[in-house]
């Protein structure tokens, strides 16, 4: 075969292939751009459905709220007690801090439609509202071994099976307590100032507040004297006990002992101390007393001394209040009890509220086991820096004094007195408190 009609073999075998490959690409080409644009597979997504979020029935707030709104104090502002180290809160467990009759909050009902539920009450055995159990520290026991202090001193928890507290010189350690804003919540929620720092539904903490001011004046009226001794605020259980001569008070008819002169009784305890004559003043006496007698009586049983159907009210506006304000009440008790729980430490309370209605609101907010009647002090007269001195003279210079408030006039005094003060602004503080006791920082 001779070069040419190589060449022109060549050429046409070429020419074939190249038309083959032209014609298979534009068959793939056209397969490619032919179809519809989008395949079923590969159809854009619709719109997303919106995520529902399913609310529980309560949750414990993050604390961001406080430290917007107040100041939280880190652990090194609290260097003189607590330690360096860092801990998470082992608190604040679903299983442990929401009980089933707090979870689920009654549908409130105020006391003049009083539409009780007495299966959801936790009270049904004992006949007694008990806040929720105070969360414990995981591997804790109830008798921690004691320690000693600097001075040598044994230190450390107290045993259930304790004897009688310590006399006042034995007294080590005073934690003075503040009470409104502090260990309960009463005033802001009828100022708003609560609902509007936390996120609440003001008409709803505006009519528990009311409902709670209710009952504490019912009390104070019908049980502690109130409408005599209104004029006649003492700072201390005691102050009048000088007056008393013993009598038996079991037949006493206080109605009509003729206390309330026709001129008014107000007029004999107006201006900074009580005058009056001899006898008046035992009756004044006896209604102190008697005052004591009932606050020993029931502050473990609060719910006998209201009765029916007053007890299922507060039961009522005890859990609707826990529910409210976020447990801020029972971090109070558990920092409260911690204290109980030392050999040879002890719980004061000093409040700018008058003496009687201050036993009220302790016995309502379910106080009675923390604060001895002999422990609570009324500033309303003369002041809390004028209590403060009252109580170290009582407990002596040797003891170690903590003031626990949210307010400046106690702050103040602390800082004046030298005392260590621990603020609190919110649920967290008490929190943090209960950690520095259960720590022994405090």
């Amino acid at each position: 075969m001779n070069t040419k009609i190589f060449f022109q073999l060549t050429c046409l075998v070429t020419k074939h292939f190249f038309l083959l490959f032209s014609s298979s690409s534009q068959i793939i080409v056209m397969a490619a751009y032919g179809q519809t644009q989008y395949s079923p597979a590969l159809q854009p997504a619709g719109p997303y459905t919106p995520y529902t979020h399913h609310t529980q029935g309560y949750s414990m707030p993050s604390y961001s709220k406080c430290k917007q709104t107040s100041p939280f104090y880190s652990q090194s502002q609290y260097s003189p007690y607590y330690n360096s180290h860092h801990y998470n809160s082992p608190y604040l467990t679903s299983s442990n801090i929401s009980p089933a009759a707090i979870t689920a909050p009654l549908a409130y009902q105020h006391p003049e439609h009083p539409a009780m539920m007495a299966n959801h009450s936790p009270e049904s055995h004992t006949g007694e509202y008990h806040p929720p159990p105070s969360p414990t520290t995981p591997g804790k026991e109830e008798g921690v071994p004691t320690r000693r202090g600097s001075d040598g001193k044994l230190r450390g928890r107290k045993r259930v099976s304790d004897p009688a507290p310590p006399l006042d010189s034995d007294i080590e350690r005073v934690f003075i307590w503040d009470l409104d804003e502090t260990i309960i919540i009463f005033h802001s929620l009828l100022t708003g100032t609560f609902s509007s720092r936390f996120g609440k539904d003001s008409s709803k903490a505006v009519s528990l507040g009311l409902w709670m001011e209710e009952m504490i004046f019912n009390l104070a009226d019908s049980r502690l004297f109130f409408n005599d001794l209104e004029e006649c605020d003492q700072v201390h259980i005691d102050d009048v006990a000088s007056d008393d001569n013993g009598q038996d008070l079991s037949t006493y008819n206080f109605g009509s002992d003729g206390f309330q002169s026709p001129a008014g009784a107000g007029s004999l305890c107006l201006g900074s101390g009580v005058h009056g004559g001899v006898d008046w003043m035992r009756k004044l006496a006896f209604r102190y007393r008697r005052v004591k007698e009932v606050y020993n009586t029931y502050k473990n049983n609060v719910g006998g001394l209201l009765g029916s159907p007053k007890r299922e009210e507060w039961l009522q506006l005890r859990r609707e209040m826990e529910v409210l304000t976020d447990l801020w009440l029972t971090h109070a008790l558990k920092a409260l009890a911690l204290i109980n729980s030392r050999p040879n430490c002890v719980n004061v309370l000093v409040t700018t509220t008058q003496l009687i209605p201050a036993l009220s609101k302790v016995l309502l907010y379910g106080l009675g086991s923390a604060f001895p009647i002999e422990n609570i002090y009324s500033a309303t007269k003369t002041g809390k820096e004028s209590c403060f001195e009252r109580v170290s003279q009582r407990f002596g210079r040797r003891a170690v004094y903590v003031v626990i408030g949210d307010g400046a006039e106690e702050e103040t005094v602390a800082k004046k007195k030298n005392m260590p003060f621990w603020r609190v602004s919110c649920r967290a503080d008490l929190e943090a408190l209960s950690h520095a006791l259960e720590l022994d920082y405090l």
